[in-house]
């Protein structure tokens, strides 16, 4: 969320920004939102001055009665009263003001990064660096759950039956490298300096509309009925909202943290083939990395950030690439965002495995955020977001890449430890 006082000083900019995130739909909220601020100002300007003009009045009154002047004191308890009225009437319009102006605000996107490539959609996003060779290997890859069920490792028609479509059972080896995963993930983010977190699994309503836009929210999370509780769609949701009104010392910045928790998502829509499975799942397991920072240090936050997830996939020999999100794709929280692809021998293509965001200060406003500068005066921190892994989605890079001729699977140095001391897993099938 943008401060207000950008917006009534910068209206051209802020709709240039618009423009260019392709939503022209919101360009007249801009003046709309300049009027009604303006109509809130003027009201507590008149509130202020009736104010002090009823203390002034009042303390003539008792002055007045003393003189015996009756009837104008009785004159200066009306006005006392009307004054009073008026008050009460601007309180009320003072608050409708206040609500229409933030749900406005709320809407209009945060000012994307000059380095952000302008476009409509993810199909303009766009390629900045490989890391790693991507190899097609001389033998055919099966598809991701075709080689689970060949070390019966999944079991998606119990899920269906237990759950619905978008749930699994995972077991055996499969369940195994899964949590294997996860485990080595914790302590690489640890090794790296992180403190390391397992957060709530569901958060209030005030959090979700500080952490996200309304559009991720209708179209990501779960409510629980008749309770104000959502399950959160990542860990970095309850994360952020940790620090909801808090004023941070300037001497605790940067937070640098790592969470654990499952992730819950309604993933609206219909996919192929290639996302059914467990690429697009309701249910899944994330290990995710959270940094608040002085404004100046979040650029430098946000390429560590991202690097981290690389340096983890090339740990175990998985070809990654980072994609550069447009203008038209960043969610309207987003400064600057990027993904993390790995390789799919079989697909030959990059899919999307880990997404860092850079937030400036727009969630650090929402939630009343704020670090303590007696020289410079108390301001918002920036907030980052970064996935480390998530896993079962990427047990699918993880197999593909690693999978043998002969069907068994090659397990990467780092992981044997939590494999018991595993070099390969083989097939049962």
């Amino acid at each position: 969320m943008l401060d207000i006082k950008f917006v009534r000083a910068n209206p051209d900019i802020v709709k240039e920004n618009i423009k260019k995130k392709f939503q022209d739909e919101k360009l007249p909220m801009v003046d709309e939102v300049i009027e009604l601020d303006k109509q809130l100002r003027e009201a507590k300007t008149r509130v202020e001055y009736l104010r002090s003009q009823r203390n002034t009045i009042s303390k003539q009154i008792g002055m007045l009665m003393g003189q015996g002047k009756k009837e104008e004191a009785e004159e200066a308890k009306k006005q006392v009263a009307e004054m009073a009225d008026e008050m009460a009437a601007l309180d009320v319009k003072e608050q409708e003001l206040t609500e229409k102006v933030r749900k406005i605000m709320l809407v209009i996107p945060n000012i994307i990064d000059d380095s952000v490539p302008v476009g409509k959609d993810d199909s303009e996003n766009v390629e900045n660096e490989r890391f790693g060779e991507p190899v097609v290997p001389d033998y055919e890859i099966p598809y991701h759950v075709d080689i689970m069920e060949s070390f019966d490792g999944i079991d998606l028609d119990a899920a269906r039956k237990t759950s619905g479509n978008g749930f699994y059972y995972l077991k055996g080896d499969i369940a195994r490298l899964h949590s294997a995963i996860l485990s080595y993930a914790r302590d690489f983010m640890i090794d790296r300096g992180f403190t390391y977190y397992v957060p709530p699994f569901m958060i209030r309503s005030a959090v979700v509309t500080g952490v996200m836009s309304f559009a991720e929210m209708e179209n990501m999370m779960y409510k629980i009925e008749g309770e104000d509780l959502y399950l959160i769609g990542t860990s970095e949701h309850s994360m952020i909202g940790k620090f909801i009104d808090t004023m941070l010392e300037e001497s605790e910045l940067p937070q640098t943290l790592t969470s654990y928790s499952p992730c819950f998502r309604k993933e609206v829509g219909a996919h192929g083939i290639e996302e059914r499975g467990v690429y697009r799942i309701h249910q899944f397991e994330k290990q995710e990395m959270i940094v608040v920072c002085k404004p100046e240090e979040s650029m430098d936050w946000y390429n560590k950030l991202w690097k981290n997830t690389v340096d983890f996939f090339r740990s175990m020999d998985i070809p990654v690439r980072t994609l550069e999100c447009c203008s038209g794709d960043l969610a309207d929280l987003k400064v600057k965002s990027c993904d993390v692809e790995a390789w799919s021998p079989r697909q030959q293509k990059y899919f999307e495995v880990g997404s860092c965001s850079n937030l400036g200060d727009a969630q650090a406003r929402r939630l009343g955020i704020r670090v303590k500068n007696k020289e410079k005066g108390n301001y918002l921190p920036h907030t980052l977001n970064n996935t480390v892994v998530a896993p079962p989605r990427m047990l699918i890079a993880f197999l593909e890449n690693n999978l043998n001729a002969d069907g068994t699977v090659s397990i990467p140095e780092p992981l044997r430890m939590y494999m018991g001391g595993k070099e390969k897993i083989e097939p049962k099938k």
